[in-house]
């Protein structure tokens, strides 16, 4: 883990930010604190991916019949409105 002033940061701002790209870590210290950590974001996950993770997640019993309940909910095609909505409005 590489640490840096809030200086050097500002001044070397490009090159940080190359850094966490190749999956660095950077501590900012100011006045000879730690203050903050930089971290690179982790790589995005597919819907089936987050869906598999869940799935990993739940109890044996509820990860039997997950399948089975979701299509009978609605996952199926066709069953599910099209349209999307805007969770936002009233």
């Amino acid at each position: 883990m590489r640490s840096l002033t809030a200086t050097e940061l500002a001044r070397n701002l490009s090159q940080v930010l190359d850094g966490l790209q190749q999956g660095g870590e950077v501590v900012i210290e100011r006045n000879h604190r730690r203050i903050a950590r930089l971290v690179p974001v982790p790589a995005g996950q597919s819907a089936l991916e987050m869906m598999g993770d869940l799935y990993r997640t739940l109890p044996d019993e509820a990860a039997a019949t997950w399948q089975s309940d979701a299509r009978r909910g609605g996952w199926k095609a066709g069953r599910l409105d099209a349209k999307v909505r805007d969770p936002w409005l009233s």
